[in-house]
């Protein structure tokens, strides 16, 4: 290792000098980037659909029945006082949407993106006036003013112009008496892209803040938190320069789901890994005359761990690259390379820093800096302990973990007996968890314009008119297909696609648009396209055409959603078993036992049934939350199997090294005494930042964040300290099957441990 050969002073000021040199310039640059991630983000749901999907295969076709695609963004006006629009409210809604085109946006007008007129259309009860605003659905992604997305700026352009022209907003009433709502996909995009803005400030100032506090009060030093900070801050500086990259040269795409996740798990993990290496580096400086051959020996001996951790999160989130959706996919490069940087910044950029003043470096540490012990030790003699050396742990300690250890050691079999049962009872509760698919309404958690829209819209007008689902069959089942349609329950009509302007379909009598031998026929649900009881529907709906007509393909917005949701419940049958057999084989190759790693990985899927037993009565029976997506369930997984392996192998790895030496019972005490304080302090962090997801006014966010941060409280302070150790206590040498330590005789004598506070600097 590059720290051995630091025994001399200037080399090491070189090399140090050298690490920080680059991260600093890494950091400069990344900076930049990761502000800059949202403008390479892609929010549409539609673009991560695999190209086998029937709503892919139907939008493709049915772009050859008009000359562009569109996304509407759909402008509500009601009377404040309610009753009907009186002809003077119409006529200035007419005026208003006569000025939209000639509106200027980037470097040109509207115009530019629009795909055809801007007309009033009153409700059939007279109390509401439509303004669909048709834009190009190609633009939909263009960067224009301040590097922000095109349908952004269209979208706040246009709720401008109606509190400018009509003194209109959803909550006040113009001079006109109308009050006005923007809606529709372009509305909820833009709500969307608004919601997720907020990754990039406040979610990062909450989960920064709020780990600096738990680092004070686990340190009790001013500089070392500031230290770590500083270690994850520039692990996400990297990481936000790779994947920007990455996603500006469209190796992958990005969405703000996953660089929320991206920004939250390099910050959590980072921290995780410092306080890892500091805690045995900590130890290590009081048996070392200098910190340099503390620093050699930490870092060793954290290697492995922390290395096998990073790994196994890696293995697991790249398991997503079997999903077949493309957000899913993207997530396990996104967050792995989050990972990658990590791992680097810890063992890297953080022993840098511990280093850069030399002998002076305990200072860091102050004011509880550890001095070097007299135990006859020649100086740098502890330097060179190799691994099994348990030189420093030869008192009864009196220290919270100490004695939890002893406890645990006395009553192993009952401690992981009734922990088993009670994790059995929250598990139990599992099949209640309902990811059937969340609507767009439900989607936010507070109020926003497109949302309130939505509810007005579907009040007066039909609800599924705008967007309807779209069917692409053989012209000679027109019939068959328009008369199987209505009678779908949820369908309000069907009717073949004419192309006749500024009509309803299905209203004119122009002749069906014929291309290459398909018609299309627009069916509108009774319910708005971006509900779950239109994808409802829609299921029905092919479900009743698959003996009418067998090559039928049906999409639209609501088929959109229905196929997201077809290949997330796919992917949950899939990655499951495919991240547990990864994570598996890497546990019987990191413990060298094909039992421990069982043991760990039965563990760990009762700790995630627990934490997904628990959400559900959380979600349904506290917060009244709706169905969540099927994707929630998935990351949820992935994350708490992956990450809170982390902890069991922190805590297993030393188990085993003590193990070594006095034994696997003996090792279980020791190893639970001295790994206690860090470990409880890396998942503290660790929840304390997925929490911080909860921040982003979002569902789908807010469960994730509660899953997994329950689930890390779950590991840490349940699974590490009560079922593993008790489990690994109770079947003690023959958890190490079928390595040598499986047949060592184990003295079976509860081990001296050190003080807690001597070990872990908690």
């Amino acid at each position: 290792m590059m720290l051995s050969m630091l025994r001399n002073p200037v080399a090491r000021a070189v090399a140090v000098a050298v690490v920080l040199v680059v991260w600093l310039g890494l950091a400069g640059v990344g900076g930049a980037a990761q502000g800059k991630l949202s403008q390479v983000q892609t929010n549409d749901a539609a673009a991560f659909l695999p190209s086998s999907a029937q709503s892919t295969r139907a939008a493709e076709a049915s772009r050859d029945f008009v000359d562009s695609q569109t996304l509407p963004a759909l402008v509500v006006l009601t009377p404040a006082e309610g009753g009907d629009v009186t002809p003077e409210q119409l006529a200035a809604a007419a005026e208003l949407a006569g000025t939209f085109p000639q509106r200027t946006v980037g470097d040109g007008t509207w115009a530019d993106h629009l795909t055809g007129p801007i007309a009033p259309v009153p409700s059939q009860d007279g109390e509401a006036i439509l303004l669909a605003v048709p834009f190009d659905a190609e633009d939909a992604e263009t960067l224009v003013g301040d590097e922000e997305s095109l349908t952004k700026v269209l979208v706040a352009d246009l709720r401008e112009a109606l509190a400018d022209e009509l003194g209109a907003t959803a909550t006040e009433a113009g001079d006109l008496g109308l009050q006005a709502w923007v809606t529709g996909p372009a509305g909820f995009v833009s709500d969307l892209s608004a919601a997720f803005a907020g990754i990039d400030g406040i979610l990062l100032l909450v989960a920064l803040g709020a780990v600096l506090l738990i680092l004070v009060v686990v340190y009790r030093s001013p500089f070392l938190p500031l230290v770590v900070i500083l270690t994850a801050v520039f692990a996400l500086a990297f990481a936000g320069l790779v994947v920007y990259e990455l996603a500006k040269a469209d190796v992958l795409v990005l969405n703000g789901q996953a660089q929320g996740i991206l920004s939250i798990l390099v910050v959590g993990a980072a921290v995780d890994y410092s306080l890892l290496l500091v805690a045995r580096y900590r130890e290590e400086l009081r048996h070392a005359a200098h910190p340099v051959d503390a620093m050699r020996v930490a870092w060793r001996q954290s290697l492995e761990p922390i290395a096998a951790s990073a790994g196994t999160v890696v293995a697991g989130l790249l398991c997503l690259l079997l999903s077949d959706l493309g957000s899913n996919r993207s997530l396990g490069p996104v967050a792995a390379v989050g990972i990658g940087a990590a791992l680097l910044a810890g063992l890297t950029l953080l022993p840098a820093m511990l280093l850069v003043a030399g002998r002076r470096s305990r200072a860091l540490f102050w004011p509880r800096a550890p001095r070097p012990e007299a135990t006859g030790a020649t100086p740098g003699e502890g330097a060179t302990r190799g691994e099994g050396a348990t030189a420093g742990v030869t008192a009864e300690g009196d220290g919270l973990w100490a004695r939890w250890a002893r406890f645990v050691a006395r009553r192993a079999r009952p401690t992981w007996v009734v922990t088993a049962v009670v994790l059995l009872v929250a598990a139990a509760f599992v099949p209640t968890f309902r990811a059937t698919g969340t609507s767009q309404t439900d989607v936010f958690l507070t109020a926003v314009d497109s949302v309130e829209g939505e509810e007005v819209l579907a009040e007066h007008f039909p609800a599924g008119a705008v967007q309807p689902a779209l069917v692409v069959v053989d012209e000679t089942l027109l019939d068959d297909v328009v008369q199987a349609a209505e009678a779908v329950e949820g369908v309000a009509s069907a009717a073949p696609y004419t192309g006749a302007p500024g009509g309803a379909p299905g209203a004119s009598e122009a002749a069906p648009v014929v291309v290459d031998g398909r018609v299309r026929v627009d069916v509108v649900t009774e319910a708005p396209s971006d509900s779950q009881d239109a994808v409802d529907t829609v299921a029905d709906l092919r479900a009743a055409l698959v003996d009418v007509a067998p090559d039928a393909i049906v999409g639209g917005p609501a088929a959109e959603k229905l196929d997201t949701q077809i290949a997330g419940e796919r992917d949950l049958r899939v990655i499951v078993p495919v991240v547990l057999v990864v994570i598996l084989l890497i546990l019987m190759l990191l413990l060298r036992s094909v039992v421990a790693g069982l043991l760990l990985m039965a563990a760990n899927v009762l700790s995630f049934a627990a934490a997904i037993g628990i959400s559900a009565l959380v979600f349904d029976h506290v917060l009244d939350w709706p169905d969540a997506d099927p994707t929630v369930p998935l990351y949820g997984f992935v994350f708490l199997v992956a990450l809170g392996v982390d902890y069991s192998i922190f805590l297993m790895t030393r188990v085993r090294e003590e193990a070594l030496a006095v034994g696997t019972r003996a090792g279980v005490t020791r190893g639970l005494a001295v790994t206690g304080g860090v470990i409880t302090s890396a998942g503290l962090v660790l929840a304390t930042t997925f929490a911080a997801l909860a921040v982003i006014p979002l569902l789908f966010l807010a469960q994730l964040a509660f899953i997994v941060a329950l689930g890390v409280l779950v590991d840490t302070f349940v699974v590490r300290s009560l079922l593993v150790p008790g489990l690994v206590h109770d079947v003690g040498p023959r958890t190490w099957w079928p390595s040598v330590l499986a047949r060592r005789p184990d003295p079976g004598t509860r081990a001296p441990v050190e003080p807690e506070g001597a070990t872990t600097g908690a």
